[in-house]
């Protein structure tokens, strides 16, 4: 098969875990639509772990419980832990959650506006959102005080994969109404 190192390359790289020998050959054969050796597997998975032991790649082949991975090589550990250790600081309590989609679905939008529909103070809440630079202000309010507008950043496109905010899932998506008061379900 032609491009063999490519196509379970591109499996083993597209795989969220590790992905075995039978499981390569399945998919390899369901898309080429012929029989493939499990030996030629071996041979190009031996290739792949080759290639990427040279110094230019920072990732290698790895076997874990009879499944291939590829994994940072561990002279890079130290550098990947602090980009995790960094990002684990960037989670979001649910105050922060439920005012970020707040904002996301009704921008621009005033602070005092967030907070009668939250019902509750959200000064934190906006702070963070700001300095994880999730949200940015947009202008100021024509309403007396001149209060400031909220709006969601490029980074919050890039972190849901959406170019605006018409990509966002509409709300009866989200939403399941199961029974409401007074019907009688089937």
């Amino acid at each position: 098969m032609e491009n063999l190192n490519q196509q379970i390359e591109a499996l083993i790289y597209a795989s969220e875990y590790g992905i075995g020998i039978s499981e390569i050959k399945q998919v390899l054969e369901s898309t080429t639509g012929t029989d493939i050796e499990e030996h030629m597997i071996e041979a190009a998975l031996e290739s792949i772990r080759v290639r990427y032991l040279q110094e230019e790649y920072v990732v290698e082949l790895k076997t874990i419980n009879n499944g291939y991975q590829f994994l940072t090589k561990q002279h890079y550990y130290q550098t990947v832990n602090q980009l995790q250790t960094h990002r684990a600081k960037k989670k979001l309590s649910q105050a922060a959650l439920e005012t970020l989609a707040i904002i996301a679905y009704r921008q621009p939008i005033t602070k005092l506006e967030i907070e009668q529909i939250r019902g509750v103070n959200c000064d934190y809440s906006i702070q963070r959102l700001l300095e994880k630079e999730l949200i940015k202000i947009v202008g100021k309010a024509d309403s007396l005080g001149k209060p400031l507008l909220y709006g969601t950043s490029d980074l919050f496109m890039d972190h849901f994969g959406i170019t605006n905010t018409a990509g966002l899932p509409k709300l009866k998506e989200i939403i399941q109404e199961d029974n409401a008061i007074g019907e009688i379900s089937e």
